[in-house]
């Protein structure tokens, strides 16, 4: 399952980019996108996140990641977040991101 509803909280699973050949900012976009997506089918959007734990195949990616970050998330409400460098199950995979929302208006 990626994402499961919970006593008005959604959780996301994991969320890896779909495409490994592709730049750090290219697949942060990706899954971005996934999560957007998966955020909406559960009743929720990016402006009621919870909390968000981003996980990067390499740190040195990090200006770039939050960059295409920062563009995204709502101005003024970035929720709180944890980035690490982790060993990914992909190797072409640069990131990972979990998600935990509020559902609701």
């Amino acid at each position: 399952s990626e994402a499961a509803v919970f006593n008005g909280v959604v959780y996301l699973a994991g969320m890896v980019p779909e495409r490994g050949d592709t730049t750090i900012e290219g697949q942060t976009e990706d899954v971005l996108a996934q999560v957007q997506q998966r955020l909406m089918e559960a009743g929720s959007d990016k402006s009621r996140i919870l909390r968000t734990q981003i996980y990067l195949a390499d740190i040195q990616d990090i200006e770039a990641m939050n960059a295409v970050w920062d563009a995204w998330v709502v101005p003024g409400s970035a929720p709180p977040r944890a980035t690490v460098q982790a060993a990914l199950a992909r190797p072409e995979w640069k990131i990972e991101i979990v998600v935990t929302a509020a559902v609701g208006r």
